[in-house]
């Protein structure tokens, strides 16, 4: 365990990192793992993991981070044994780039163009058929009642196979719901209900939010949703795309001049509150939990500060670049930062210029503006220069929606994913797991069966260390209490980046 001071220095002049962003093959039959250390009794389950798996088709290359075909990964564990498994997933994105050898199927940053074989004709009209959403779903998986499903950001989900990891269907969420896409990161309710925020195409070439609701009840009393900068220009969506062979990264835009805004609405009934809250630019990838207390919604969040969209930063050219090029990239990137957010709910227009945030605990302050909107200031929870606390986790099952204390994380170094954090989010204290040329992936919590305490679990984390030459890869098994090392299972397989997942049971 090294202290947050002490990581600030950490260089990779190796590359090593590079190793993350390169093709593997799946498997064919799950491989034994080489445990050291001991895996706790209780600790009996699977480590479901999905991310790109394959960087190129042929002699084509994707191009973004997000483009990659999506693999799942899974770890098994049972009786202090571990196994590793992994296996494309058969997505109409995939089969038919196997098929085709090519790219088929435009993706994030990847355009997908005519087949070169058909004749002109046949490739001027390709251009004119509209535009085909992509379902590589690269992004997370996560259960909905007793199935699961690999997921992007599109209306497509895939639903898989835990066990064998085999793909069962594709499912379009468009035959359901009045979504034209949904997020990766879905919020789950203790009694299985699940929420995401989805859009769809509005009035007058605009784009309308709206939140599908999967299942039935839920208890808590608000939404919070944090429309940033980045928009979609839904104009170049529909028409140049189809056109010129554009990709989902050319339809972004940033407005410089629109700040952030927060929305609030009630869940039951599923109400609008015409409250205008407003602060600064920011990007925001990824929430770490929200909670309601005495009369206020506390927010945080992993935020990154200005308008500029951080995913032009995650073109595989940029981060598979040389130490000293991927840290001059990260210096012209927005600054990463934790955040907390409070939001007042009882709101009086003749209390302007007044902070209207009196909790005892946070700095984070509420302005009534002249205007009738109320401006916001954060409170800082963590910072330090060009070091992001990513991919949040909390203990989602008790503390998801509560007042809590703990947030664990991905530490990105210049965008390189190189240790684990713990943040106490009342204190500010952290706690970081690193070792030299190693390269974690998300930390998921996973609480002890008879834990007393908030942190009573473990952490679970895949890690690739491409200079090892035997087992370059593990699983990682810390103590959440203090991130000490409990148990590690290697492979002797080389894994890449995987972007989210979930342990089950």
């Amino acid at each position: 365990m090294w202290s947050s001071v002490f990581i600030h220095s950490l260089e990779h002049p190796a590359g090593g990192y590079k190793k993350i962003f390169e093709s593997c093959d799946e498997l064919a039959e799950p491989i034994p793992a080489h445990v050291s250390g001991k895996i706790p009794a209780w600790l009996t389950g699977s480590l479901l993991r999905v991310g790109p798996g394959l960087f190129e088709i042929g002699d084509e290359p994707f191009y973004h981070i997000f483009d990659g075909q999506a693999l799942i990964h899974k770890f098994d564990l049972k009786d202090g044994h571990v196994t590793y498994y992994r296996r494309f997933i058969r997505t109409d994105a995939y089969v038919r780039a196997m098929t085709e050898k090519r790219i088929v199927i435009t993706e994030f940053g990847t355009a997908a163009y005519p087949d070169p074989c058909k004749n002109i004709f046949s490739r001027f009209f390709t251009y004119f058929q509209g535009i085909e959403v992509t379902d590589n779903c690269l992004v997370n998986i996560y259960p909905i009642g007793e199935d699961f499903y690999a997921c992007t950001e599109t209306n497509y989900i895939t639903k898989v196979d835990p066990d064998t990891l085999e793909t069962i269907k594709k499912v379009d969420l468009c035959n359901y719901l009045s979504v034209n896409g949904v997020t990766a990161h879905p919020h789950t309710e203790p009694d299985g209900t699940v929420y995401n925020i989805g859009n769809c195409f509005g009035k007058n070439m605009s784009l309308a939010y709206n939140i599908p609701l999967i299942n039935a009840f839920c208890e808590s009393n608000y939404f919070v949703f944090v429309e940033t900068p980045v928009k979609i220009n839904l104009l170049k969506f529909l028409t140049s795309w189809s056109i010129r062979g554009t990709n989902y990264m050319d339809c972004f835009e940033s407005n410089d001049k629109m700040g952030t805004w927060f929305h609030l609405a009630t869940k039951n009934p599923g109400e609008y509150i015409d409250h205008k809250f407003r602060t600064s630019a920011f990007n925001l990838f990824h929430h770490i939990n929200c909670y309601e207390d005495q009369g206020f919604i506390v927010v945080d969040l992993c935020t990154w500060k200005g308008h500029d969209f951080v995913y032009n930063y995650l073109y595989l050219a940029n981060v598979r670049q040389n130490w000293d090029e991927v840290k001059k990239a990260a210096m012209r990137a927005p600054q990463p930062e934790v955040r907390r957010y409070v939001l007042p709910l009882d709101i009086h227009r003749e209390e302007q210029g007044k902070n209207l945030v009196s909790l005892p605990y946070t700095t984070a302050t509420a302005v009534m503006c002249s205007d009738g909107s109320v401006w916001l200031e954060p409170e800082v929870l963590f910072s330090g220069p060009r070091q992001a606390f990513e991919f949040p986790q909390i203990n989602y099952k008790k503390y998801c929606g509560k007042n809590y204390t703990f947030a664990y994380g991905l530490g990105l170094n210049h965008f390189v994913p190189d240790r684990i954090c713990k943040l106490n989010v009342k204190s500010k204290e952290t706690w970081i797991w690193q070792e030299p040329d190693a390269y974690p992936s998300e930390p998921l919590f996973v609480q002890s069966p008879d834990a007393k305490d908030e942190d009573d679990g473990v952490l679970l984390s895949i890690v690739v260390k491409p200079g090892v030459t035997q087992r370059p890869a593990f699983l990682l098994i810390l103590n959440a209490t203090d991130l000490t090392e409990i148990a590690r299972a290697e492979v002797d397989v080389m894994i890449p980046v995987t972007l989210h997942g979930m342990y089950k049971p």
